[in-house]
């Protein structure tokens, strides 16, 4: 364990043998932190955390600081931090705003600096969260889903696996699975670069690449679409998992492209 002198822990703070802690490092308890994880100079992590194994924290990020909610008055409430995650400088995850709630982050996650995880957002594995990228309260942002530079994610919204949002875009709807990004909550069209990195086969992409055509090629009634995708594309269980999506969105879906412009897959 390589703890520096000037770094400040609570006396009820688990550190796990081979835990490297920088200068200027602050960590209130009670809290844990798992083996083979390293915390570089003037990062803070708040009580009520727990962070996994071979984790790297950045220059001053803050980990499980309190939530940025004017109802938040103090309760126990909890973050929740997996393995193998890399969290840059300057980053923000704060912990949730209920009483037993929790902000998570998975596995295998890259957070780039000044990125942000609001509270109880929940954020899975192999997602990339790029420099300025905002993840509002309660948002869920699924596997391998890219939030690019400046992006902005309305809170209670969802980002579906797979799915990439462009430089600058925004969103207050659900951002369907599979999906390309842009602007205002606009999809225009299949992330079939996403897919193939994923090792997606022509086989699994082919009644995807159908279905985005029928629901967001342009602007339509979603419920007509839907119907459509049901009796025309193989019901895979990618095309499966898209339909649930959609059908389960409490905010409404990122739309198609306006009158005139048509999307494409990219």
């Amino acid at each position: 364990m390589l703890i520096d002198a000037t770094a400040r822990i609570s006396s009820n703070v688990v550190l796990a043998p081979d835990v490297s802690i920088g200068p200027g490092v602050i960590i209130d308890g009670p809290s844990q932190i798992g083996a083979g994880t390293r915390i570089l100079a003037h990062a803070y992590i708040g009580p009520y955390t727990t962070v996994g194994q071979h984790n790297l924290i950045g220059f001053g990020a803050v980990i499980g600081g309190d939530p940025q909610d004017y109802a938040f008055t103090g309760e126990e409430s909890y973050t929740i931090i997996g393995d193998h995650n890399i969290i840059r400088e300057y980053v923000t995850i704060h912990r949730g705003t209920k009483p037993g709630s929790a902000t998570r982050l998975g596995d295998h996650n890259f957070l780039m600096g000044l990125s942000h995880m609001a509270h109880n957002s929940k954020v899975g594995h192999h997602v990339v969260l790029v420099n300025g990228a905002l993840v509002g309260g309660y948002v869920e942002v699924g596997d391998r889903a890219v939030i690019s530079a400046n992006c902005l994610i309305h809170q209670f919204c969802r980002v579906g696996a797979l799915a990439i949002m462009r430089g600058g875009s925004r969103t207050s709807r659900d951002v369907p699975p599979y999906a390309v990004m842009d602007g205002v909550h606009t999809v225009h069209g299949l992330n079939l670069v996403g897919l193939r990195r994923a090792g997606f086969t022509s086989q699994q992409i082919a009644p995807l690449r159908q279905a985005f055509r029928l629901l967001f090629q342009r602007r339509r009634n979603l419920k007509e679409a839907l119907r459509q995708v049901a009796a025309e594309v193989p019901l895979t269980p990618q095309v499966l998992h898209l339909l649930e999506f959609i059908k389960t969105s409490q905010r409404g879906v990122a739309f198609g492209p306006r009158q005139g412009a048509t999307g494409r897959d990219e």
